[in-house]
C-alpha cells in the first residue's frame, strides 16, 4: 500500500523517471505527487498509482 511519506519506485518503463525512486507527498484521486531529491535539485512530478511500487524493506541486517 502506498502512503504519503512511503518510499516508491516508478516502474513504468516507457516513463522518463523509470527506476528513480522517491517520497509519496500526496494522493488525489488516484494520482500520486512524488518527490524527488538528488544533490541541488528537487522536482515533484505526477504519477499514476499502477506506475509505482512501495520500495522493499526487507533488507538483510546485520
Amino acid at each position: 500500500m502506498i502512503f504519503p511519506g512511503a518510499p516508491v519506485t516508478v516502474v513504468n518503463a516507457n516513463d522518463i523517471y523509470y527506476g528513480f525512486q522517491g517520497l509519496v507527498q500526496r494522493i488525489t484521486d488516484g494520482k500520486v505527487a512524488v518527490l524527488f531529491e538528488g544533490g541541488n535539485w528537487d522536482k515533484l512530478v505526477t504519477f499514476n498509482m499502477s506506475e509505482l511500487e512501495p520500495v522493499s524493506s526487507s533488507g538483510k541486517r546485520r
